[in-house]
C-alpha cells in the first residue's frame, strides 16, 4: 500500500516537473496536466477506497477533467489555426 502511494506521489511529481520545463509548446503543457489530473484520480481512488467512501466525488473530477481536456483542446486548435503552431513565443498576448 505505501509503494502505491508512493509512486502516485512521484507521477504527481513528475508531472509537475514536465509542465515547468516544457513550457514553449502548449501541446506537452497539455498532456502533462491531463498526466496530473490521472495522477491526482488514483489518488482519489486509493483514498476514498482506503476509508471506504462513497465513489461519486470520482465521477465528478473524471467529469470535470474531461471538460478541462475538452477546453485544452479546443484552445490548442483555434491557436494552431490562428497562428499555425502551438508555440508561445509566436505570438503576443497583449
Amino acid at each position: 500500500m505505501v509503494n502505491m502511494w508512493f509512486i502516485i506521489i512521484l507521477m504527481f511529481m513528475i508531472g509537475n516537473m514536465i509542465f515547468v520545463s516544457k513550457h514553449k509548446h502548449l501541446l506537452i503543457m497539455l498532456l502533462s496536466l491531463e498526466f496530473i489530473v490521472l495522477s491526482m484520480y488514483l489518488l482519489m481512488l486509493l483514498y476514498l477506497s482506503l476509508i471506504e467512501f462513497n465513489m461519486y466525488m470520482l465521477m465528478v473530477f473524471l467529469v470535470f477533467s474531461v471538460c478541462e481536456g475538452a477546453l485544452g483542446l479546443s484552445i490548442l486548435v483555434s491557436m494552431i489555426r490562428t497562428y499555425g503552431n502551438d508555440y508561445f513565443q509566436s505570438f503576443n498576448l497583449l
